[in-house]
């Protein structure tokens, strides 16, 4: 959280395991430091989005409600919901604002215009929508609306899967999805027929490796930002799923940027809007797609060959304090780090080049260090605490 703010995102959506799309072990946060986490936000005038968004069964609403009511006593700035019957719950509980999940799927102005008659304040859009359907219902109705922009696309309908329930039991539509879009199959005939449609075949293509017929690319829009503001948008999120912090804060800082100089000035923008893709593209990622913004998702939209997440670039340091009287920075290390290594560090404001020509560790010079290290080096420019430290990726 205090890692995207940093970087540039005016708000975040958190919660607890507990009712939200996010049940498993990515999730650090429990009720104490949930809280926490709203408070500092609101400290430095950012926003805290609380998400209660799965589909609880009635046997789970005696829960539901007493973890509803525990956590909206935090003070989040909005909560996401889908389900009409938890919404109607908050409603009656607080007034909050509530935003729309994209797991409710709107893609029309009546259902938008429907929630907003139930006091829905902003929508996060369906993520099969395209510019002109976001266009068109947003000058149909009064109701912000928010959209993904960047990060990993579900395979499914608007997230709603089933894939890993029928696999081994966990359910995605409440936060226990295992991905398994993404896994290598095998399969042992190379094409599909209906029966009642003879002749039209599915073709599955398979190397030694198995096939990913599933495995979307990653979507992103950051040289697109004039159509997403044009269309209507007033929210851009980013999925961040499993993601590191520096994921985290490279794509937010990424993304924060490419909005404020747009705004600023349109045609530096387009000048280096490629820029901004080339800097997105130093996290990993499954490469690049637009996914349905501008046409139905085709034979290009998936990666076929792995579904390993990758880039040329690695991080491999975190600046954890810089001692301006001696021009130095500590920094811990995340991955293998040489000297004579040219690195970049990257700030919430500006990326620095820098060869790297001599480590200090526990008061002892070393050409090499390891995640888990804590390193001193030399270094002219004052770098705040959480700087980011990467280079290209060694190849022995």
């Amino acid at each position: 959280m205090k890692i995207a703010f940093q970087y540039g995102a005016d708000a975040v959506y958190a919660s607890t395991p507990k009712f939200s799309m996010r049940s498993r072990s990515e999730i650090k946060f429990d009720d104490k430091s949930l809280k926490e986490g709203i408070g500092f936000a609101h400290s430095i005038g950012k926003k805290v989005y609380l998400t209660l968004n799965t589909f609880p069964h009635s046997s789970e609403i005696d829960d539901f409600k007493r973890h509803a009511l525990k956590t909206i006593k935090y003070n989040p700035d909005a909560i996401i919901c889908a389900d009409p019957g938890v919404i109607d719950f908050i409603k009656n509980h607080t007034n909050i604002p509530i935003h729309l999940s994209t797991q409710s799927n709107t893609t029309n102005y009546l259902s938008a215009n429907f929630w907003k008659n139930q006091g829905i304040n902003r929508i996060v859009l369906a993520r099969e929508l395209n510019l002109k359907d976001i266009d068109l219902i947003s000058k149909k109705t009064k109701v912000e609306l928010e959209a993904f922009v960047h990060g990993a696309m579900c395979m499914a309908y608007s997230g709603r899967c089933q894939i890993s329930n029928y696999m081994i039991g966990r359910d995605p539509n409440k936060g226990q999805c295992i991905q398994a879009c993404r896994f290598k199959y095998k399969f042992k005939e190379y094409e599909v027929e209906e029966e009642l449609r003879e002749g039209e075949k599915f073709k599955i293509y398979e190397d030694d490796h198995g096939t990913y017929l599933l495995n979307s690319k990653d979507l992103c829009m950051i040289d697109h930002i004039p159509d997403l503001i044009n269309s209507g948008i007033t929210s851009f999120k980013l999925e961040g799923r499993l993601k590191s912090i520096y994921y985290v804060g490279i794509v937010t800082r990424a993304y924060r940027q490419a909005i404020d100089l747009y705004f600023k000035d349109h045609k530096k923008y387009d000048i280096q809007k490629q820029a901004f893709v080339a800097e997105v593209s130093k996290t990993s990622s499954r490469g690049f797609t637009t996914g349905f913004y501008y046409q139905k998702p085709n034979e290009e939209t998936n990666d076929y060959k792995t579904s390993r997440a990758g880039s040329d670039w690695e991080f491999v340091g975190l600046v954890k304090k810089y001692n301006m009287s001696e021009k130095t920075v500590l920094v811990e290390v995340r991955n293998r780090l040489r000297t004579g290594a040219d690195i970049e560090i990257v700030t919430p404001e500006k990326v620095y080049m820098h060869n790297l020509t001599e480590m200090i560790c526990k008061d002892k010079k070393i050409d090499e260090a390891h995640a888990g290290y804590i390193v001193e080096f030399g270094f002219k420019h004052s770098l705040p605490q959480n700087s980011f430290i990467r280079q290209k990726k060694i190849k022995e």
